[in-house]
């Protein structure tokens, strides 16, 4: 992207996280690269187990112990947060930047109310007595939209429905006015009219509080609703990222032209989705070449045997053998059970270009 690094409030660069256990490191992210801008919108896009919440959780400094960040650097306001300590991040985190998990129900403790639990948080980064920090939380329930907010304080949170919990969970993030906020799936467990408040709930207060939003999510839907910018992510890797009307317009990767073609249409015939076969491969079973040539329709005998570069443009770059000057020279894929998603139908499709 064409902006300048002073221009960035959140950069992370060459990212590069995995695990470790008795044996080895298995590495899950590889080289994660992206920016957000001040007051805008990123979404991280892609199914379950590409990475998208183990690069939230990097940013946040949550990872378990058997985690860990190998390499890269992830800059906040141009502080490298990968150097800081526990105690340092423990005044970052909740109050310059702040998460929304999954699950309310799972993210909430069940023995406190509500209220109590905010309260804390709001104790911990301000120097407020226990009266005011209570103040602050009825003031974040009005805010997010709970009736009766002085009685729902009081609340535990089997008390309150899905919608309720969520709102409760962006009170909590938001109590400390953080500059940047991380959001994981927030709508997930929640029924499509529930969903639609929350979505308009959070751009209402992005603008009202001059806020970022790091958007994680694996719903079209929510892209096109939240998203300034758009990541895709694959099997731990970044392979296409630009601006939301260009990803919705022109998509370049394979991956991402699966994703758009199985949203439901509501004009024309009825017929089956079109569907991404296979699945996601495991860290410890990566393909040797590109990560999605297993389940690629294009896919030639080289894609098989070596990882692609980021190519595109600066504004739209991606990773695929497709857009590269090799393209043309490159064999065809003769068929076999390595590519389980070449029909003809498909392989007769011809790759989306500028």
């Amino acid at each position: 992207m064409k902006n300048t690094s002073e221009e960035y409030q959140l950069q992370v660069r060459g990212l590069e996280v995995g695990f470790n256990n008795k044996k080895n490191f298995t590495q899950i992210l590889n080289g994660v690269s992206f920016n957000v801008q001040k007051g805008e919108t990123l979404c991280i896009v892609g199914e379950s187990g590409c990475g998208k919440s183990l690069t939230s959780l990097s940013i946040m400094g949550l990872l378990p112990e058997s985690g860990g960040i190998r390499s890269g650097e992830i800059r906040f306001e141009g502080q490298d947060l990968t150097n800081q300590s526990m105690k340092e991040m423990s005044k970052i985190r909740g109050n310059e930047i702040s998460m929304i998990f999954q699950e309310p129900m799972t993210s909430l403790n069940p023995v406190h109310t509500v209220g109590k639990q905010i309260a804390e948080a709001v104790r911990i980064h301000r120097n407020v007595t226990k009266k005011e920090a209570y103040e602050r939380v009825v003031e974040m329930f009005e805010l997010v939209g709970i009736p009766s907010p002085r009685e729902r304080v009081h609340n535990y949170p089997h008390e309150m429905s899905g919608g309720m919990r969520q709102r409760v969970m962006i009170a909590m993030a938001l109590a400390c006015n953080p500059k940047l906020l991380i959001a994981d799936e927030p709508t997930t467990a929640l029924d499509v009219t529930i969903q639609a408040q929350i979505l308009d709930l959070l751009n209402e207060l992005k603008a009202d509080l001059d806020m970022s939003i790091v958007m994680i999510t694996h719903d079209l839907g929510v892209v096109s609703e939240m998203g300034d910018q758009v990541l895709v992510m694959y099997a731990g890797e970044v392979i296409e990222y630009t601006d939301s009307r260009s990803l919705f317009d022109n998509p370049k990767h394979p991956y991402t032209q699966g994703l758009i073609e199985s949203i439901p249409k509501l004009q024309g015939k009825t017929e089956e989705l079109p569907v991404i076969k296979g699945s996601v491969p495991n860290p410890d079973e990566m393909p040797s070449g590109c990560r999605f040539s297993t389940r690629c329709a294009f896919a030639k005998q080289e894609c098989f045997v070596q990882s692609p570069e980021e190519v595109g443009t600066e504004d739209h770059p991606v990773r695929c053998w497709m857009y590269s000057g090799e393209w043309q020279k490159m064999t065809p894929f003769e068929g076999g059970e390595s590519n389980d998603n070449s029909s003809s139908e498909a392989v007769d499709r011809q790759p989306i270009r500028d």
